[in-house]
């Protein structure tokens, strides 16, 4: 079985001590690609340095969190619009609308929300989206591009039924599906179960948001099988077929 973690933060402090391992048993359960996006600036480095030390296991994004964008976050895009100049990264992301603790940079987040889909369409890239209490904000916005050839990730989807359909059907991006969907409670279970699969990616957005049994522990890429099983288990497939379609899904978008 073969998957590939199409969200992980591989290159944050918390690997610092035992990234090596980490790696190790991600190969070892068969995730044999690992896509790393970017935060900010502060990120591009240690991410770049966990790219060139694993090269042909792990792949990097560039793009500004929304949670990273302030009053300045100009100076931070002039530096995102040089990397993804560089040719070096394999989308645009992750970027997106965060409105979950704060609603006070809404505007910048648009403004660079919108510079950021302008790099991906300029240099023919997808984009991979942040959307926390963002959807309706950020289907305003990917309206206008509707068709543009954009393309890319809702990360973390946690959205209903009628919100992944107007994601397929009229934005033509994929659904990035993580640790929640084994979570007790989330319904994202019942979400999943509506879609078909050639319209999902799979994720772990390691550190954060272990699935069950690892819940509330530090996550990592190995644990995307926990993911997979749940995804075979809601839609009464074998778990290698799911592993085989979701990783077609993702070179679709990435082309890796």
């Amino acid at each position: 079985m073969h998957l590939t973690d199409t969200h992980t933060h591989l290159y944050l402090s918390s690997f610092k001590n035992d990234i090596d391992k980490v790696i190790a048993r991600a190969v070892n359960n068969g995730i044999i690609k690992m896509f790393l996006p970017n935060i900010d600036s502060n990120t591009i480095k240690p991410m770049n340095k966990i790219v060139a030390d694993y090269e042909g296991y792990c792949f990097p994004m560039i793009g500004l969190h929304p949670t990273s964008v302030n009053g300045d976050f100009e100076k931070e895009l002039i530096i995102i619009e040089n990397e993804v100049a560089s040719g070096n990264y394999i989308a645009v992301g992750e970027t997106g609308i965060d409105l979950y603790h704060d609603k006070t940079y809404l505007k910048e987040q648009i403004m660079a929300f919108e510079k950021q889909i302008g790099c991906a369409l300029e240099f023919k890239l997808p984009i991979v989206i942040h959307a926390r209490d963002s959807y309706n904000e950020l289907f305003v916005t990917l309206k206008k591009y509707k068709n543009s050839g954009l393309k890319g990730v809702f990360h973390a989807f946690t959205g209903t039924v009628s919100q992944a359909d107007y994601i397929i059907n009229e934005l033509n991006f994929k659904l990035g599906i993580g640790g929640i969907v084994t979570f007790k409670n989330s319904g994202l279970d019942k979400v999943v179960k509506e879609i078909d699969l050639r319209h999902i990616v799979l994720e772990t957005d390691s550190p954060f948001l272990a699935p069950v049994p690892r819940r509330g522990k530090r996550n990592e890429s190995s644990y995307l099988v926990f993911i997979a099983e749940k995804v075979s288990q809601i839609k009464n497939m074998n778990q290698v077929e799911v592993a085989e379609i979701t990783r077609h899904n993702a070179y679709g978008i990435f082309g890796k």
